[in-house]
Order: C-alpha cells, then sequence, then structure tokens
C-alpha cells in the first residue's frame, strides 16, 4: 500500500512540472495525465491485491487458531478419566451401548487408557464397591448404569460428596431423586428415554393390527408378561403402559399369567414354555420389557409348535439386530428401538459439558421408535 501512494506522489509531481511549461504544450500534457491514470490504477490493484492478501493471511490464521483450539479441547480430555459402571455385560443391549461409548468417547479426544468401563455383574454390592474404588482413584467423571435405580440415592450422595459429577444412563431414578438434583444444585443428570412410551407403543402395534390382538375372536385380548427387574423403572412402565395403551382405546384384556423373567432369554423361554403347557392357544400376545427375552419367548412358542402371527403375537423392546430380523421374517410381530446409539452419544457429551464447566439439564429424553414390518429395513440400516 505504501508503495502505490509513493507512485501516486511522483506522477503527481510529474503532472505539475509538465504544466510549468506552458498550456500550448497540449501532447506532453496529454501525455503525463495518461501516465498519471495508469499510475494510479497500478496502484489501485496493487492496494486491491494487498487487501486480497491480507484477507486470505486472516482466514488463514482464523482456521490455524481453530484447529489449534480444537486441538487444545482434545488434549484437555485426554487426560480426564471416566468411569464407566454397567449393570451386567451380558446384556444384550447395553453391549451395544457400552461398545457404542467407548468407541465415541474416543472421538471426541479421551484417551482409551483412561476410559474404564467395569461390569456390576448384576449384583448392587459389587458396583457400589466399583463406584467407590473409582472416587478414590480419582476419576474426573462417571457414567452410572444401575443395577438397581432404588440406589440412586446412595449412589447419587457417594460420588458428589466426592465433588465428582455424574451421568446416570438408561436405568432411570425416580421423580422424587431427580428433583433432588434440581433443588440441590447438584451436577448429576439422567441421559434416557421414557420407558412409558415403549410400552405405548408395543400397546400401539397389537392396536394397528387388523384384529387388534383378539386372534380367537371372543371380544378380548388374552395375554401373557414377562418383565424384566421387578425394581426397575423401566420395566414397570413397560409392563402398565402396553396393556394400558389397549384399554385406553376400549380393547378388554385378560392377563393370563405375568412373570418376571430379569431381561434374561433362557428364563423367558422357561417361563414362557410353562405358560403355553398351562394356557396353550388362549395365548393371543405374548409381552415381553425386552428383546433378549423376546428371543426366548419365541423359542418356547416354536417348541410348543405354534407360530406368530398366526397363533400368537409377539413384542419386545430394544430393536436388537436379531429381533429385527425376526420382524422382518414374520418370527416376531414387533419391537421398539430404543437407540443406543444417540443414548451413548448424548452420555458421553453430557459428561464433557461437565468437565468443560458448561453444565447440563437434569434429564436428556430422546425417543423410541415403533418397529414393524413397515420400517425395519429402515432400524437395520441403521444398525449397521
Amino acid at each position: 500500500m505504501k508503495k502505490a501512494l509513493s507512485l501516486l506522489t511522483v506522477s503527481a509531481m510529474a503532472v505539475s512540472m509538465l504544466a510549468g511549461c506552458g498550456s500550448s504544450n497540449t501532447a506532453a500534457t496529454t501525455a503525463a495525465a495518461t501516465t498519471a491514470a495508469a499510475t494510479e490504477a497500478a496502484a489501485t490493484e496493487a492496494a486491491k491485491t494487498e487487501t486480497a492478501a491480507a484477507t486470505e493471511a486472516a482466514a488463514a490464521a482464523t482456521e490455524a487458531a481453530t484447529e489449534a483450539a480444537a486441538e487444545a479441547g482434545s488434549a484437555d480430555l485426554a487426560d480426564k478419566k471416566v468411569g464407566v459402571c454397567i449393570y451386567q455385560f451380558s446384556d444384550n443391549f447395553m453391549t451395544l451401548f457400552r461398545n457404542e461409548l467407548q468407541s465415541y468417547l474416543e472421538s471426541l479426544g479421551f484417551k482409551a487408557e483412561n476410559i474404564s468401563i467395569v461390569d456390576g455383574a448384576n449384583d448392587q454390592a459389587t458396583q457400589t464397591n466399583q463406584i467407590q474404588n473409582f472416587i478414590t482413584s480419582g476419576v474426573d467423571v462417571l457414567i452410572i448404569n444401575p443395577v438397581n435405580s432404588s440406589s440412586a440415592a446412595t449412589i447419587t450422595d457417594m460420588v458428589t460428596e466426592a465433588n465428582i459429577p455424574l451421568v446416570y444412563i438408561n436405568r432411570e431414578p425416580d421423580a422424587q431423586e431427580e428433583e433432588r438434583w434440581a433443588t440441590e444444585n447438584m451436577n448429576v443428570t439422567y441421559v434416557g428415554c421414557d420407558a412409558r412410551q415403549s410400552g405405548t407403543m408395543q400397546g400401539e402395534i397389537v392396536l394397528d393390527l387388523e384384529n387388534k390382538g383378539d386372534i380367537n375372536g371372543d371380544g378380548k385380548v388374552s395375554y401373557i408378561m414377562i418383565e424384566g427387574d421387578p425394581e426397575n423403572v423401566d420395566a414397570q412402565y413397560r409392563t402398565e403402559f402396553s396393556v394400558k395403551a389397549l384399554t385406553d382405546a376400549g380393547v378388554e384384556v385378560e392377563c393370563l399369567d405375568d412373570q418376571v423373567g430379569n431381561w434374561d432369554q433362557a428364563q423367558a423361554q422357561s417361563l414362557v414354555a410353562n405358560s403355553l403347557a398351562q394356557h396353550g392357544k388362549d395365548i393371543e400376545v405374548v409381552f415381553c420389557n425386552n428383546d433378549a427375552m423376546a428371543l426366548g419367548a419365541l423359542q418356547a412358542i416354536e417348541a410348543a409348535g405354534e407360530t406368530v402371527g398366526t397363533d400368537v403375537y409377539l413384542l419386545g423392546v430394544d430393536a436388537l439386530q436379531e429381533a429385527c430380523d425376526n420382524v422382518k421374517s414374520g418370527k416376531q410381530t414387533g419391537t421398539v428401538f430404543n437407540d443406543h446409539i444417540s443414548q451413548s452419544h448424548s452420555a458421553a457429551d453430557a459428561a464433557v459439558k461437565y468437565l468443560t464447566g458448561e453444565g447440563n439439564e437434569h434429564y436428556i429424553g430422546c425417543d423410541y421408535v415403533k418397529v414393524t414390518t413397515a420400517n425395519v429395513d429402515d432400524i437395520l440400516a441403521s444398525l449397521g
């Protein structure tokens, strides 16, 4: 820019000198003017070039600063320690959840060696000891899938007294506990779906059938219920709201059997086999609180010589790969997609917000999705 201004100054001086020789020297004056105009244009172009170069340099500097900030953020997370407690590794859904959680945490910048995921083996005492060990080892944040939701208050107190932020996943503490987090301004949140919605969707899948679940045409839907852990709020809500969806729609129901399968495929197979032996073709719908138990129920149904879709309807929750394959082939009437991908990512994001001081709402929810033959291919595609 300084060069451009110097050229303009020299040009102006030349014009002044030529003008002093007299107005009769027209050719000289014209030539000088032309030279000045050309010089000014060149100076303007030089200024534009210099401005463009400065703009480009500024943009490059901004990009470099952004990348540096991102790298700095990753470096900060790399040094943070995350403790993750899973109620039971053998649970099909929680296996999908924890694997996705591990992968996503690493993608955010956490070092793999600073992510510790432990198996509670479906024993609250074991999990409580694991939490105490995490606190003693000085983790920076805890993500907990409690064995018993009823233990949440004790867990919360242990963790918050150590000034460690806490993210609950999958198994929701009760409303009173969640209200306490807000009242006492605790760094505690729950990430998951509302189990009432999943139960309602199971009932809606039955209602969408042409006969609304009444296979034998006697004016009522006779069902059996296979529950998960009776202390788990998800099991309670799925049990209640699957049937409530039917009764709210004016459908008469009859419960032939209600048993606890503890989320386990083998237990469910045995329970459904016993129910079929007792009630036979009177059973029109088998509600299972999760897909693992639905898989066990299917084994019992097929062993009894019955066919899903003809003799009985079968419902689950989670949208496990095998369950979705069964929905597609007609071996399972439907399931409900419990989105482990969005939930695990939201849990990790919540942990990061606590670590960076941003904070979270005390409830971070997501939606379930009904899965039937109409959309099962889309769900399978999303599962990869």
